[in-house]
């Protein structure tokens, strides 16, 4: 029996801007930082890499400083990882807000992993 796959959503709260964000979340050398061991851009394609196998990436929507659309090549068609930010109109925060895709029984693995990688960024990209 197959588990289903569902969507699910995070919230992040960055002292830094949505442009520095947006470099961390694009550019391969920042990428390595905090999310891969490995990373490589030919055309919209993203190569990644963690311990020693790669995936490919395609990027389907890029909207600089606001989102960033990734399609996992390998995955369902419906299935994606979005990173969208902006900043709080009341506290002038930056909000990063994570779409992503898990089996119905592992969304909260999938979860803690997003945020043990959000805090990597925090990090790397000063908060």
């Amino acid at each position: 029996m197959t588990n289903k796959r569902i969507s699910f959503e995070q919230e992040f709260i960055f002292k830094a801007s949505p442009a520095i964000l947006y470099q961390f979340i694009t550019s391969p050398d920042r990428l390595v930082s905090w999310f891969c061991d490995g990373a490589d851009i030919n055309d919209e394609i993203y190569t990644f890499e963690w311990d020693g196998s790669e995936e490919e990436w395609e990027m389907l929507d890029d909207i600089q400083e606001e989102r960033v659309k990734f399609k996992i090549l390998d995955n369902d068609e419906d299935e994606f990882l979005e990173f969208r930010m902006y900043k709080s109109d009341i506290t002038n925060e930056t909000i990063l807000e994570l779409t992503a895709f898990a089996d119905d029984d592992e969304v909260d693995e999938e979860m803690t992993f997003w945020e043990n990688q959000i805090k990597k960024l925090k990090i790397v990209c000063g908060g």
